[in-house]
């Protein structure tokens, strides 16, 4: 009988034997955010002059971008759903692809056969006594998009966590094995602005959620700041796309607890995880978080079954009709829809759900001058990721604006409010122009 053991030793090779599996023409799906397989991706550009015309297809991604360098160009092809920062430039400069898809629906993309793919490129942990690896930090976009593909090439890493729930794939379905040894990436929840605006805004959020809320906090600093100010709050629970070391100190302060979700109860439940080390070792072989396909995380009818679901999500501007555009400034794409608009609607159906918007009142240009973020209309060319029917609460640094079953003027007054004070008086006209006042 072939044991795990034996078929696992079969099939470890070299990073750069592993890659010669990529042939011209072929679809390559790459695991993402902190889970990147580093060494397998350096393989890669190495062997890049020997393919042409290999479409990489991912999301977010953390760290250097070898791959999208000038050089690669003709040989190997980003196609993302997610623009990263590391990738951006390539986009904006035609060398690399974007496909918009609601983050709840990017795996089904590779699932479902619309983008088959011919080699995944995955991370995970070394397998347990039954031969099963843990994809560790990154689950939910990976999993189904590995399961799709013809060939898996696999990073095994000794220092990749063992997160539970739906996160595992048998060494048997793993057709190249590159064993490797080094840390995690870590991914800080800190973005350049004001510290104190930050937390005023926070402040703001916190106040909206009730106890026994289940929470979604997507990337960046508000949502992490959020987490500081629940201390007061009763059996918070989290259902969502990614989490952050934050939550550590609301489960050890007995804060955030799950007991009251009505869905999943005592569990959190998550698709990825960016944050230190800390949180790293603190997922692994923990029972209390499990992993979850994205398609399932982020799915609006499963999120809705949370009671006092809340949702937290980030903007580039905001409209005086409620429109929020979050992926583009003006028509230069800058990030994509993320699990925003799977959770804002998610929340928006939820039994006393709280789908929020939060972002500072104004951002700075590069000659310094400020700029307000609560505008009358959109810049030309901006995407509208949560339309004015989806949104429900506005919060900046200067409170909430409650805009659901509100008109048109109601919510120009209402957000005009929440601007910064020394742009109200332009929206104001402008609003009268508009005819909405």
């Amino acid at each position: 009988m072939t044991t795990a053991p034996s078929i696992y030793q079969s099939r470890v090779t070299t990073a750069e034997e592993a890659v010669k599996v990529i042939k011209s023409g072929n679809r390559v799906f790459l695991t993402g955010n902190v889970s990147v397989p580093q060494t397998l991706l350096a393989a890669l550009v190495k062997h890049a002059p020997n393919v042409q015309d290999v479409e990489i297809c991912q999301a977010l991604t953390v760290g250097p971008a070898d791959y999208v360098a000038p050089e690669m160009e003709g040989r190997l092809r980003v196609n993302s759903m997610f623009i990263s920062a590391n990738i951006r430039k390539a986009v904006h400069e035609g060398r690399a692809d974007f496909t918009p898809v609601l983050l709840s629906e990017f795996p089904l993309l590779f699932k479902r056969g619309i983008l088959p793919v011919d080699v995944a490129l995955i991370h995970v942990s070394t397998p347990d006594e039954h031969g099963f690896c843990s994809l560790g930090v990154e689950v939910g976009l990976t999993k189904s998009a590995a399961e799709s593909a013809k060939v898996i090439v696999a990073e095994v890493n000794e220092q990749m966590p063992r997160t539970l729930g739906d996160s595992f794939i048998h060494v048997s379905r793993l057709t190249h094995i590159v064993p490797v040894n080094y840390p995690i990436p870590e991914h800080k929840m800190t973005e350049e602005g004001d510290a104190e605006i930050v937390q005023k805004i926070a402040g703001h959020v916190a106040s909206l959620i009730p106890d026994g809320a289940t929470m979604q906090l997507g990337i960046g600093s508000i949502p992490d700041a959020v987490l500081k100010f629940l201390s007061d709050k009763k059996d918070l629970g989290i259902h969502t796309e990614l989490f952050s070391d934050g939550v550590i100190e609301l489960v050890n302060a007995g804060v955030l607890t799950n007991a009251r979700k009505s869905l999943h109860p005592g569990k959190i439940v998550a698709g990825f995880i960016l944050g230190t080390g800390r949180l790293y070792n603190w997922v692994n072989d923990n029972p209390m978080v499990e992993m979850h396909r994205t398609e399932y995380v982020n799915d609006p009818f499963v999120i809705a079954q949370n009671d006092r679901m809340v949702a937290v999500n980030s903007a580039i501007e905001v409209d005086l009709t409620g429109q929020v555009c979050a992926d583009s400034i003006g028509p230069k794409l800058y990030s994509g829809v993320g699990g925003q608009l799977d959770f804002i609607y998610g929340a928006s159906r939820s039994k006393d759900g709280v789908p929020i918007i939060a972002l500072p009142s104004t951002a700075a240009m590069r000659d310094g001058t400020q700029i307000s973020k609560i505008t009358a209309m959109l810049k030309h060319g901006a995407g509208v990721v949560t339309t004015r029917n989806h949104v429900r609460f506005v919060v900046t640094e200067y409170g909430v604006a409650d805009l659901y079953g509100r008109t048109i003027r109601q919510r120009a007054q209402a957000l005009i409010k929440v601007a910064h004070p020394q742009f109200r008086d332009e929206l104001t006209r402008q609003a009268r122009e508009l005819h909405y006042l």
